[in-house]
């Protein structure tokens, strides 16, 4: 079951990222905004593979595979 830190965790990450891109698109740094927001991309994909590593790690034990 996928806890609700680990959603708001993500959702903050979001938040950051969207005020990071604006920042740096209003400041005409639009290289720096594309990165930031590939950065954020990446960090939460990382976070989702984690987390379904482990989801496929249980049902393993689960069945006793």
């Amino acid at each position: 079951m996928v806890d609700v830190d680990f959603i708001f965790k993500i959702a903050a990450i979001g938040i950051i990222v969207t005020v990071l891109n604006q920042v740096l698109i209003r400041s005409g740094r639009e290289e720096q905004a594309m990165l930031t927001t590939l950065a954020g991309l990446v960090v939460v994909l990382l976070m989702v593979v984690n987390a379904v590593a482990e989801l496929f790690s249980t049902v393993k034990g689960l069945f006793g595979l």
